[in-house]
């Protein structure tokens, strides 16, 4: 490795990592009004028109594996159970009443470009389950049933765009594509599942495992990073996107560890949090503001504007109607909630991200689209959690 090299990648990282310092100093001291993350994506704007930093091949790797702990911890947190009773098949059913809207708005603006349409139809659908986790523990209702609806809505949220992505915008026919994702859950099961059969039919390694997992050695944790990455892995070769890798393994590593111990399915979870969130994490949001030109962004100001109403009525919206006039199973309250509910559930970024970026390397949409789609993201993280927590402080 040359020293030019390693100087270059080295001055590039440490512009991203002071960002990644201060954002969450700004954040405390905006009393978390403006949330860490929309900090980071701030900086990330900032250091590409002052050209201070680029986003290099290393930092490239850096960044994947940081939106891969984002995805991964958004699994940890899906119940299974909840998503296959009464209020999951609900919000399932809400998010593909909003897609469906979704489409056929899109076919009247784009004039029937139907890839186009779909990369619409996942920008306004989506949720930042991710993103939400953070704003959820802090506000202290995670364990609400308002917090229980916002993980459930946000599972489908992420879960389904994501399966959208894979069958509809790879480059293979949906019925391939279809086949190539039966394909890879499979083995995904058979990649989580075999370690800890291995385990449960040793007892004697288990507790040995179980009983140094605070040591410096740490096997649970490299377990769970072990399988992150070959799922990662196993998507890029089956050329589907790696958040759908990451999410699975969370959802799985979830499902196994709570069964074998749910002790250590919540310190694992922990210790992924303390390890994405401290430096991957921060890699993957501040780079994503580095990808975004905002002059072209500002010149194309009426475009984020029209994205961010259409997620706040196509996503917001309907879910807020489905809410009131049906029975979904949520148990929210009042209408304090469900305003709430669909404010958090209209929430949405890194599908957005993930979305902008395989319609710009598939040449649907330019570099300046891609950022306006990214920005109006920025915005629902930054004025929809803001609003949700507002008006759940308000009194009767």
């Amino acid at each position: 490795m040359s020293h030019s090299f390693l100087l270059e990648n080295l001055y590039s990282l440490w512009w991203v990592i002071l960002s990644a310092m201060l954002a969450p100093i700004l954040a405390l001291i905006t009393r978390k009004y403006i949330p860490d993350v929309i900090w980071l994506l701030i900086f990330g704007i900032v250091i590409n028109m002052l050209g201070l930093s680029e986003v290099t091949e290393s930092i490239e790797i850096i960044r994947e594996l940081g939106m891969g702990f984002l995805f991964l911890l958004a699994g940890f947190e899906v119940n299974t159970s909840d998503m296959r009773k009464k209020q999951g098949k609900q919000a399932c059913l809400t998010w593909i009443i909003s897609f469906l809207c979704a489409i056929g708005i899109g076919l009247l603006i784009t004039n029937g470009n139907i890839k186009m349409v779909i990369v619409i139809a996942i920008a306004c659908t989506s949720t930042a389950l991710g993103t939400l986790l953070p704003i959820l523990k802090d506000s202290k209702i995670i364990n609400s049933n308002l917090g229980k609806a916002t993980i459930i809505h946000g599972a489908y949220g992420e879960l389904l765009p994501i399966i959208a992505m894979s069958l509809l915008l790879s480059a293979f026919t949906p019925w391939q594509a279809s086949i190539i994702l039966i394909s890879f859950s499979i083995i995904a099961v058979i990649v989580v599942t075999l370690p800890i059969r291995i385990i449960r039919k040793m007892p004697l390694l288990g507790k040995a495992i179980v009983s140094s997992s605070n040591t410096t050695m740490q096997p649970t944790l490299r377990m769970s990073v072990f399988i992150l990455i070959t799922l990662m892995l196993l998507t890029a070769v089956f050329q589907l996107d790696i958040a759908l890798g990451a999410f699975i393994a969370g959802i799985l590593l979830n499902v196994i560890l709570k069964a074998f111990s749910p002790m250590q399915a919540e310190e694992i979870a922990h210790k992924v949090e303390i390890v994405g969130f401290s430096f991957l994490i921060p890699v993957f949001f501040v780079t994503s503001g580095m990808n975004i030109n905002l002059l072209n962004v500002l010149g194309n100001w009426q475009l984020v504007l029209i994205l961010f109403i259409f997620i706040a009525i196509l996503r917001g919206g309907i879910v807020y109607l489905r809410e009131r006039y049906t029975n979904t199973f949520s148990n929210l309250k009042n209408r304090k909630e469900q305003v709430a509910l669909s404010l958090y559930s209209a929430t949405g970024l890194p599908i957005i991200v993930a979305v902008a970026g395989i319609a710009e390397d598939s040449n649907l949409i330019t570099s300046s689209i891609a950022g306006v789609m990214i920005v109006s993201g920025a915005l629902t993280v930054l004025i929809f959690p803001l609003i949700a927590n507002l008006i759940l402080n308000q009194r009767d």
